[in-house]
Protein backbone atom coordinates (compact mmCIF):
# COMPACT_ATOMS: atom_id res chain seq x y z
CA UNK A 1 0.00 0.00 0.00
CA UNK A 2 1.26 3.28 -1.17
CA UNK A 3 0.15 5.22 1.96
CA UNK A 4 2.73 2.95 4.13
CA UNK A 5 5.41 4.39 2.37
CA UNK A 6 5.75 7.04 5.32
CA UNK A 7 9.98 7.30 5.33
CA UNK A 8 12.26 9.67 7.55
CA UNK A 9 13.88 12.32 6.29
CA UNK A 10 16.37 12.53 4.80
CA UNK A 11 17.70 8.80 5.82
CA UNK A 12 21.62 7.65 5.71
CA UNK A 13 22.54 10.38 7.16
CA UNK A 14 21.45 13.18 4.86
CA UNK A 15 20.37 15.23 7.28
CA UNK A 16 19.25 18.75 6.32
CA UNK A 17 19.97 20.17 9.78
CA UNK A 18 23.51 18.46 10.06
CA UNK A 19 23.73 19.83 6.30
CA UNK A 20 22.61 23.21 7.13
CA UNK A 21 25.20 23.98 10.37
CA UNK A 22 28.66 23.36 7.50
CA UNK A 23 29.50 23.81 4.23
CA UNK A 24 30.13 20.95 2.04
CA UNK A 25 33.79 20.78 1.44
CA UNK A 26 34.97 21.05 -1.91
CA UNK A 27 36.16 17.82 -3.79
CA UNK A 28 40.21 17.44 -4.09
CA UNK A 29 42.05 15.48 -6.77
CA UNK A 30 45.26 14.73 -6.75
CA UNK A 31 47.72 15.10 -9.48
CA UNK A 32 48.28 11.15 -9.47
CA UNK A 33 44.77 10.15 -8.85
CA UNK A 34 43.05 7.91 -10.86
CA UNK A 35 40.91 8.17 -14.05
CA UNK A 36 37.26 9.19 -12.72
CA UNK A 37 37.68 9.93 -9.47
CA UNK A 38 37.29 14.06 -9.81
CA UNK A 39 33.90 13.20 -11.58
CA UNK A 40 33.05 10.91 -8.84
CA UNK A 41 33.64 13.80 -6.63
CA UNK A 42 32.57 16.75 -8.27
CA UNK A 43 29.19 14.64 -8.20
CA UNK A 44 29.02 13.53 -4.73
CA UNK A 45 29.41 17.06 -3.36
CA UNK A 46 27.47 18.34 -5.83
CA UNK A 47 24.32 16.13 -4.58
CA UNK A 48 25.37 17.01 -1.39
CA UNK A 49 24.64 20.50 -1.86
CA UNK A 50 21.43 19.66 -3.29
CA UNK A 51 20.65 17.81 -0.66
CA UNK A 52 22.30 19.39 2.55
CA UNK A 53 22.06 22.93 1.71
CA UNK A 54 18.66 23.35 -0.46
CA UNK A 55 21.47 24.70 -3.79
CA UNK A 56 19.16 25.03 -6.98
CA UNK A 57 20.62 21.73 -9.43
CA UNK A 58 20.62 24.35 -12.14
CA UNK A 59 22.90 26.80 -10.20
CA UNK A 60 25.43 24.33 -9.81
CA UNK A 61 25.77 23.02 -13.41
CA UNK A 62 25.72 26.53 -14.64
CA UNK A 63 28.65 26.91 -17.03
CA UNK A 64 29.31 30.94 -16.00
CA UNK A 65 28.73 31.02 -12.31
CA UNK A 66 28.09 26.91 -10.98
CA UNK A 67 30.37 24.95 -9.33
CA UNK A 68 33.74 25.47 -9.87
CA UNK A 69 35.11 21.79 -10.23
CA UNK A 70 32.08 21.00 -12.12
CA UNK A 71 33.44 23.98 -14.88
CA UNK A 72 36.77 22.54 -14.68
CA UNK A 73 35.72 19.54 -16.00
CA UNK A 74 36.53 18.63 -19.82
CA UNK A 75 32.89 18.43 -21.81
CA UNK A 76 32.32 14.69 -21.98
CA UNK A 77 33.07 14.24 -18.24
CA UNK A 78 30.45 17.41 -17.42
CA UNK A 79 27.95 15.42 -19.35
CA UNK A 80 29.06 12.22 -16.73
CA UNK A 81 28.45 14.56 -13.32
CA UNK A 82 24.72 15.47 -15.27
CA UNK A 83 23.61 11.78 -15.82
CA UNK A 84 25.04 10.66 -12.70
CA UNK A 85 23.00 13.47 -10.81
CA UNK A 86 19.97 12.89 -13.09
CA UNK A 87 20.07 8.94 -11.66
CA UNK A 88 21.07 10.23 -8.44
CA UNK A 89 17.98 12.59 -7.95
CA UNK A 90 15.22 10.84 -9.86
CA UNK A 91 15.71 7.46 -8.51
CA UNK A 92 17.00 8.77 -4.99
CA UNK A 93 13.96 6.56 -3.28
CA UNK A 94 14.95 3.49 -5.02
CA UNK A 95 18.64 4.19 -3.86
CA UNK A 96 17.82 4.86 -0.30
CA UNK A 97 15.88 1.55 0.09
CA UNK A 98 18.30 -0.54 -1.96
CA UNK A 99 21.31 0.91 0.20
CA UNK A 100 19.23 0.87 3.72
CA UNK A 101 18.60 -2.89 2.89
CA UNK A 102 21.98 -3.47 2.41
CA UNK A 103 23.26 -1.54 5.72
CA UNK A 104 22.98 -3.18 9.10
CA UNK A 105 22.15 0.09 10.14
CA UNK A 106 21.58 3.06 9.12
CA UNK A 107 24.62 5.77 8.40
CA UNK A 108 25.34 8.27 11.26
CA UNK A 109 23.94 11.69 10.43
CA UNK A 110 27.60 13.09 10.83
CA UNK A 111 28.85 10.72 8.00
CA UNK A 112 29.85 13.49 5.75
CA UNK A 113 30.07 12.65 2.49
CA UNK A 114 29.82 8.77 2.41
CA UNK A 115 26.49 9.27 2.30
CA UNK A 116 26.66 10.69 -1.23
CA UNK A 117 29.71 8.62 -1.66
CA UNK A 118 27.44 5.32 -1.69
CA UNK A 119 24.45 7.37 -3.74
CA UNK A 120 26.61 8.09 -6.47
CA UNK A 121 27.94 5.05 -6.58
CA UNK A 122 24.69 3.29 -7.02
CA UNK A 123 23.21 5.28 -9.49
CA UNK A 124 26.03 4.28 -11.67
CA UNK A 125 25.54 0.65 -10.75
CA UNK A 126 22.00 0.70 -11.16
CA UNK A 127 20.78 2.98 -13.28
CA UNK A 128 23.86 3.97 -15.64
CA UNK A 129 26.02 2.05 -18.19
CA UNK A 130 28.73 2.28 -16.12
CA UNK A 131 31.22 -0.90 -15.41
CA UNK A 132 30.53 -2.31 -11.86
CA UNK A 133 34.09 -2.60 -11.25
CA UNK A 134 34.45 0.94 -12.30
CA UNK A 135 32.23 2.04 -9.82
CA UNK A 136 32.36 0.36 -6.73
CA UNK A 137 36.80 1.20 -7.14
CA UNK A 138 36.59 4.19 -7.64
CA UNK A 139 33.83 4.93 -4.33
CA UNK A 140 35.81 3.35 -2.26
CA UNK A 141 39.11 5.19 -3.84
CA UNK A 142 36.86 8.30 -2.78
CA UNK A 143 36.13 7.10 0.81
CA UNK A 144 40.02 6.20 1.35
CA UNK A 145 41.03 9.65 0.27
CA UNK A 146 38.82 11.35 2.94
CA UNK A 147 39.69 11.45 6.39
CA UNK A 148 36.10 11.47 7.51
CA UNK A 149 35.02 8.55 5.64
CA UNK A 150 38.68 6.84 5.38
CA UNK A 151 37.61 4.28 7.98
CA UNK A 152 34.13 3.31 5.80
CA UNK A 153 36.38 1.94 2.71
CA UNK A 154 35.07 -1.69 3.63
CA UNK A 155 31.86 -0.69 4.29
CA UNK A 156 31.63 1.46 0.81
CA UNK A 157 33.49 -2.06 -0.34
CA UNK A 158 30.46 -4.60 0.65
CA UNK A 159 27.16 -2.49 0.15
CA UNK A 160 27.94 -1.78 -3.42
CA UNK A 161 29.48 -5.29 -3.98
CA UNK A 162 25.68 -6.57 -2.54
CA UNK A 163 24.38 -4.34 -5.22
CA UNK A 164 26.40 -5.77 -8.01
CA UNK A 165 25.33 -8.70 -6.45
CA UNK A 166 21.31 -7.92 -6.61
CA UNK A 167 20.72 -5.69 -9.23
CA UNK A 168 18.75 -7.57 -11.31
CA UNK A 169 16.55 -8.26 -8.43
CA UNK A 170 16.46 -4.79 -6.99
CA UNK A 171 15.53 -3.08 -10.52
CA UNK A 172 13.00 -5.68 -10.69
CA UNK A 173 11.21 -4.41 -7.20
CA UNK A 174 11.62 -0.91 -7.89
CA UNK A 175 10.06 -0.75 -11.20
CA UNK A 176 6.68 -1.85 -9.45
CA UNK A 177 6.20 0.97 -7.55
CA UNK A 178 7.91 4.86 -9.00
CA UNK A 179 5.86 6.30 -6.04
CA UNK A 180 8.86 5.70 -4.01
CA UNK A 181 11.00 8.22 -5.61
CA UNK A 182 9.04 11.19 -4.54
CA UNK A 183 9.54 12.59 -1.21
CA UNK A 184 6.14 11.18 1.31
CA UNK A 185 4.66 14.34 1.20
CA UNK A 186 4.46 15.17 -2.48
CA UNK A 187 3.12 11.92 -3.17
CA UNK A 188 0.24 11.87 -0.86
CA UNK A 189 -0.99 15.21 -1.82
CA UNK A 190 -0.58 14.20 -5.90
CA UNK A 191 -2.71 10.97 -4.62
CA UNK A 192 -5.34 13.25 -2.66
CA UNK A 193 -5.97 15.28 -5.49
CA UNK A 194 -5.57 12.86 -8.58
CA UNK A 195 -6.12 9.92 -7.72
CA UNK A 196 -3.14 7.02 -6.71
CA UNK A 197 -3.29 5.53 -10.07
CA UNK A 198 -2.26 9.19 -11.77
CA UNK A 199 0.09 9.96 -8.99
CA UNK A 200 1.99 7.18 -9.94
CA UNK A 201 1.59 7.88 -13.66
CA UNK A 202 3.42 11.33 -12.50
CA UNK A 203 5.90 9.69 -10.53
CA UNK A 204 6.38 7.27 -13.21
CA UNK A 205 7.24 9.97 -15.75
CA UNK A 206 9.72 11.60 -13.93
CA UNK A 207 12.02 8.92 -14.22
CA UNK A 208 12.52 10.00 -18.23
CA UNK A 209 14.99 11.71 -18.87
CA UNK A 210 13.16 14.13 -21.21
CA UNK A 211 14.58 15.45 -24.83
CA UNK A 212 14.85 19.31 -25.85
CA UNK A 213 12.15 21.42 -26.99
CA UNK A 214 12.22 24.48 -28.91
CA UNK A 215 9.64 27.38 -29.75
CA UNK A 216 10.52 28.40 -33.04
CA UNK A 217 9.73 31.83 -34.67
CA UNK A 218 8.10 30.37 -37.45
CA UNK A 219 7.84 26.92 -39.81
CA UNK A 220 8.50 24.57 -36.95
CA UNK A 221 8.10 21.81 -39.79
CA UNK A 222 11.15 23.30 -41.48
CA UNK A 223 13.04 23.33 -38.31
CA UNK A 224 12.51 19.93 -37.64
CA UNK A 225 13.89 18.96 -40.63
CA UNK A 226 16.98 20.76 -40.22
CA UNK A 227 17.41 19.94 -36.67
CA UNK A 228 16.12 16.02 -36.77
CA UNK A 229 13.88 16.69 -34.42
CA UNK A 230 9.88 16.20 -34.34
CA UNK A 231 7.13 19.10 -35.03
CA UNK A 232 5.02 19.61 -32.22
CA UNK A 233 1.60 21.24 -31.96
CA UNK A 234 1.85 25.27 -31.45
CA UNK A 235 4.87 25.47 -32.81
CA UNK A 236 7.20 23.31 -30.74
CA UNK A 237 10.34 21.27 -32.19
CA UNK A 238 11.39 18.51 -29.96
CA UNK A 239 14.79 17.13 -30.39
CA UNK A 240 15.38 13.29 -29.01
CA UNK A 241 18.34 13.04 -26.00
CA UNK A 242 20.77 16.06 -24.41
CA UNK A 243 22.29 19.08 -26.69
CA UNK A 244 24.38 21.73 -26.40
CA UNK A 245 22.19 24.11 -27.57
CA UNK A 246 24.62 27.15 -28.18
CA UNK A 247 25.88 24.86 -31.00
CA UNK A 248 22.55 24.06 -32.57
CA UNK A 249 21.58 25.10 -35.89
CA UNK A 250 19.45 28.58 -35.57
CA UNK A 251 20.68 29.73 -32.35
CA UNK A 252 22.91 31.61 -33.46
CA UNK A 253 20.73 33.11 -35.75
CA UNK A 254 17.66 33.62 -33.05
CA UNK A 255 15.16 31.59 -35.18
CA UNK A 256 13.93 29.64 -31.31
CA UNK A 257 14.42 29.89 -27.93
CA UNK A 258 14.17 26.95 -25.50
CA UNK A 259 10.83 26.34 -23.70
CA UNK A 260 9.00 22.66 -22.60
CA UNK A 261 6.28 22.22 -25.41
CA UNK A 262 3.19 22.64 -22.39
CA UNK A 263 4.61 25.89 -21.35
CA UNK A 264 4.18 27.63 -24.69
CA UNK A 265 0.44 26.85 -24.46
CA UNK A 266 -0.70 29.28 -22.30
CA UNK A 267 0.63 32.12 -23.69
CA UNK A 268 -1.45 31.35 -26.62
CA UNK A 269 -4.63 31.59 -24.73
CA UNK A 270 -4.53 35.74 -25.08
CA UNK A 271 -5.42 35.10 -28.63
CA UNK A 272 -5.04 37.43 -31.31
CA UNK A 273 -1.90 40.32 -29.78
CA UNK A 274 -1.01 41.57 -32.80
CA UNK A 275 -0.68 45.71 -31.94
CA UNK A 276 -2.00 45.18 -28.35
CA UNK A 277 -0.25 45.66 -25.26
CA UNK A 278 0.57 42.72 -23.00
CA UNK A 279 2.07 42.81 -19.51
CA UNK A 280 4.06 39.75 -18.72
CA UNK A 281 4.44 39.77 -15.00
CA UNK A 282 6.79 37.48 -13.58
CA UNK A 283 8.32 37.13 -16.83
CA UNK A 284 12.13 35.33 -16.88
CA UNK A 285 13.53 33.04 -18.02
CA UNK A 286 11.16 34.69 -21.03
CA UNK A 287 10.22 31.95 -22.97
CA UNK A 288 6.08 33.34 -23.07
CA UNK A 289 7.23 37.51 -23.49
CA UNK A 290 9.03 35.84 -26.58
CA UNK A 291 6.17 33.76 -27.67
CA UNK A 292 4.00 37.11 -27.29
CA UNK A 293 6.77 39.31 -28.94
CA UNK A 294 6.98 36.91 -31.31
CA UNK A 295 2.96 37.57 -32.53
CA UNK A 296 3.48 41.16 -32.86
CA UNK A 297 2.55 42.30 -28.88
CA UNK A 298 4.24 45.38 -27.41
CA UNK A 299 5.36 43.58 -24.30
CA UNK A 300 6.20 44.77 -21.19
CA UNK A 301 8.09 42.30 -19.10
CA UNK A 302 8.69 42.63 -15.47
CA UNK A 303 10.07 40.59 -13.27
CA UNK A 304 11.90 41.03 -9.20
CA UNK A 305 15.37 40.46 -10.49
CA UNK A 306 17.46 42.48 -12.11
CA UNK A 307 19.88 39.43 -13.17
CA UNK A 308 17.00 37.64 -14.53
CA UNK A 309 15.91 40.55 -16.27
CA UNK A 310 19.58 41.27 -17.51
CA UNK A 311 19.34 37.66 -18.34
CA UNK A 312 15.96 37.84 -20.29
CA UNK A 313 17.76 40.95 -22.45
CA UNK A 314 20.48 38.87 -23.63
CA UNK A 315 18.19 36.06 -24.90
CA UNK A 316 16.24 39.14 -26.66
CA UNK A 317 19.29 40.47 -28.56
CA UNK A 318 19.88 36.94 -29.74
CA UNK A 319 15.84 36.64 -31.12
CA UNK A 320 15.90 40.08 -32.53
CA UNK A 321 12.70 40.69 -30.45
CA UNK A 322 11.84 43.62 -29.07
CA UNK A 323 10.06 44.21 -25.35
CA UNK A 324 10.23 46.94 -22.58
CA UNK A 325 11.90 45.06 -19.84
CA UNK A 326 11.31 46.43 -16.03
CA UNK A 327 12.94 45.12 -12.74
CA UNK A 328 10.23 45.31 -10.16
CA UNK A 329 8.08 44.21 -7.87
CA UNK A 330 5.08 43.50 -8.78
CA UNK A 331 3.16 43.88 -5.88
CA UNK A 332 4.16 47.89 -5.77
CA UNK A 333 4.78 48.32 -9.41
CA UNK A 334 2.65 51.19 -10.83
CA UNK A 335 2.46 51.43 -14.75
CA UNK A 336 1.23 54.65 -15.98
CA UNK A 337 -1.74 53.06 -18.14
CA UNK A 338 -3.86 49.93 -17.84
CA UNK A 339 -3.30 46.81 -20.42
CA UNK A 340 -5.22 44.79 -23.35
CA UNK A 341 -3.73 42.08 -21.53
CA UNK A 342 -2.01 40.76 -18.62
CA UNK A 343 -0.05 37.49 -18.77
CA UNK A 344 0.68 36.51 -14.78
CA UNK A 345 3.06 33.25 -14.84
CA UNK A 346 3.48 32.89 -11.10
CA UNK A 347 6.13 31.98 -8.45
CA UNK A 348 4.94 28.58 -7.63
CA UNK A 349 6.84 24.97 -6.28
CA UNK A 350 7.43 24.19 -9.98
CA UNK A 351 6.71 20.90 -9.15
CA UNK A 352 5.48 20.02 -12.81
CA UNK A 353 9.05 21.00 -13.57
CA UNK A 354 10.33 17.84 -12.15
CA UNK A 355 10.98 15.80 -15.07
CA UNK A 356 13.47 18.22 -16.44
CA UNK A 357 14.38 19.33 -12.53
CA UNK A 358 14.04 16.35 -10.70
CA UNK A 359 16.03 17.92 -7.58
CA UNK A 360 12.90 20.50 -6.84
CA UNK A 361 11.09 17.44 -5.41
CA UNK A 362 13.76 17.00 -2.84
CA UNK A 363 14.05 21.20 -2.07
CA UNK A 364 10.48 21.79 -1.95
CA UNK A 365 8.19 21.61 1.61
CA UNK A 366 4.47 21.50 1.86
CA UNK A 367 5.42 24.56 4.00
CA UNK A 368 6.11 26.51 0.21
CA UNK A 369 3.38 25.37 -0.86
CA UNK A 370 1.02 27.77 1.34
CA UNK A 371 3.71 29.75 1.47
CA UNK A 372 3.79 30.74 -2.68
CA UNK A 373 0.00 29.82 -2.68
CA UNK A 374 -0.62 32.85 -0.17
CA UNK A 375 1.41 35.09 -2.62
CA UNK A 376 -0.01 34.26 -5.77
CA UNK A 377 -3.20 35.48 -4.09
CA UNK A 378 -1.75 38.52 -3.78
CA UNK A 379 -0.06 38.98 -7.22
CA UNK A 380 -3.40 38.11 -8.92
CA UNK A 381 -5.08 40.39 -7.58
CA UNK A 382 -2.49 43.24 -8.31
CA UNK A 383 -2.56 41.91 -12.13
CA UNK A 384 -6.45 42.18 -12.19
CA UNK A 385 -5.91 46.04 -11.82
CA UNK A 386 -3.54 46.28 -14.63
CA UNK A 387 -6.31 45.00 -17.01
CA UNK A 388 -8.30 47.32 -19.33
CA UNK A 389 -12.11 46.71 -19.51
CA UNK A 390 -12.52 44.19 -21.75
CA UNK A 391 -9.30 43.04 -21.49
CA UNK A 392 -8.10 39.22 -20.87
CA UNK A 393 -6.20 37.92 -18.08
CA UNK A 394 -4.44 34.68 -17.68
CA UNK A 395 -3.03 33.03 -14.94
CA UNK A 396 -0.48 30.27 -15.22
CA UNK A 397 1.72 28.45 -12.74
CA UNK A 398 4.07 25.54 -13.16
CA UNK A 399 2.34 23.40 -10.13
CA UNK A 400 1.40 20.35 -9.95
CA UNK A 401 -0.90 21.41 -6.33
CA UNK A 402 -3.87 22.45 -6.45
CA UNK A 403 -3.54 25.06 -3.90
CA UNK A 404 -1.32 26.65 -6.30
CA UNK A 405 -3.56 26.64 -9.71
CA UNK A 406 -7.20 25.46 -9.62
CA UNK A 407 -8.19 26.54 -6.36
CA UNK A 408 -7.47 30.27 -7.42
CA UNK A 409 -10.19 30.48 -9.50
CA UNK A 410 -13.43 30.82 -7.48
CA UNK A 411 -12.27 32.75 -4.93
CA UNK A 412 -10.20 34.69 -7.72
CA UNK A 413 -13.81 35.70 -9.35
CA UNK A 414 -15.45 35.97 -6.12
CA UNK A 415 -13.45 38.95 -4.75
CA UNK A 416 -13.66 40.52 -8.55
CA UNK A 417 -17.10 40.00 -9.32
CA UNK A 418 -15.59 42.43 -12.58
CA UNK A 419 -14.40 39.28 -14.04
CA UNK A 420 -15.90 36.18 -15.65
CA UNK A 421 -14.01 33.02 -16.34
CA UNK A 422 -13.42 32.44 -20.00
CA UNK A 423 -13.67 28.53 -21.19
CA UNK A 424 -11.11 27.55 -23.14
CA UNK A 425 -11.62 25.88 -25.91
CA UNK A 426 -9.96 22.63 -27.57
CA UNK A 427 -8.51 24.32 -30.70
CA UNK A 428 -6.32 26.74 -28.68
CA UNK A 429 -5.02 23.97 -27.57
CA UNK A 430 -3.45 22.54 -31.00
CA UNK A 431 -6.58 20.11 -30.54
CA UNK A 432 -5.56 18.68 -27.66
CA UNK A 433 -8.83 17.98 -25.83
CA UNK A 434 -7.44 16.09 -22.84
CA UNK A 435 -5.72 19.22 -21.79
CA UNK A 436 -8.60 21.48 -21.28
CA UNK A 437 -11.14 20.71 -17.84
CA UNK A 438 -14.86 20.89 -17.81
CA UNK A 439 -14.29 23.82 -16.19
CA UNK A 440 -12.60 24.88 -19.31
CA UNK A 441 -9.22 25.36 -17.46
CA UNK A 442 -5.64 23.84 -19.20
CA UNK A 443 -4.15 21.08 -17.09
CA UNK A 444 -1.17 19.27 -18.44
CA UNK A 445 0.36 16.37 -16.38
CA UNK A 446 4.02 15.13 -16.84
CA UNK A 447 2.46 11.57 -18.54
CA UNK A 448 0.43 13.11 -20.97
CA UNK A 449 1.55 13.25 -24.89
CA UNK A 450 1.11 14.95 -27.66
CA UNK A 451 -0.26 12.25 -30.29
CA UNK A 452 0.71 8.73 -30.80
CA UNK A 453 4.26 7.47 -31.85
CA UNK A 454 7.95 8.42 -30.52
CA UNK A 455 9.03 11.44 -29.22
CA UNK A 456 5.74 12.68 -28.08
CA UNK A 457 5.16 11.45 -25.12
CA UNK A 458 6.02 13.66 -21.82
CA UNK A 459 5.41 17.42 -20.75
CA UNK A 460 5.64 19.70 -18.07
CA UNK A 461 2.75 20.23 -15.45
CA UNK A 462 1.19 23.34 -15.98
CA UNK A 463 -2.17 25.28 -15.38
CA UNK A 464 -3.97 28.34 -16.60
CA UNK A 465 -7.03 29.56 -16.70
CA UNK A 466 -8.48 33.24 -18.55
CA UNK A 467 -10.53 35.79 -17.11
CA UNK A 468 -11.93 38.38 -19.12
CA UNK A 469 -12.74 41.83 -17.52
CA UNK A 470 -16.39 43.29 -18.08
CA UNK A 471 -16.82 45.76 -20.11
CA UNK A 472 -17.59 49.10 -18.84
Amino acid sequence: MVGARQRKARPLGLSPKAGARKRTPEPRAGKDAPVGLAVRRTAAAMLRQVIEHGTALDALLDERNGNPHFRALDRRDRAFVRAILGAALRRRGEIEAALKNALDRPLPENSGALSAILHVAAAQILFLEVPAHAAVDLAVEQAGSDRRTGRARGLVNAVLRNLVRNREEILARSSRDAGRNMPAWLFTRLSDAYGEPTALKIAAAHLATPGLDLSVKSDAGLWAERLGGTALPAGTVRLAGTHRVTELEGYDEGAWWVQDAAAALPARLLGNVQGRTVADLCAAPGGKTAQLAAAGASVTAVDLSESRVRRLGENFRRLALEARLVAANLLFWQPDEEFDAVFLDAPCTATGTIRRHPDIQWLKTPEDVATLAALQTKMLDRAAALVKPGGRLVFATCSLQPEEAEAHVAPFLTRHPEFVLEPIETAEVAGLSDLVTPAGTLRTLPFQSFGDGPNLAGMDGFFAARFTRRAG
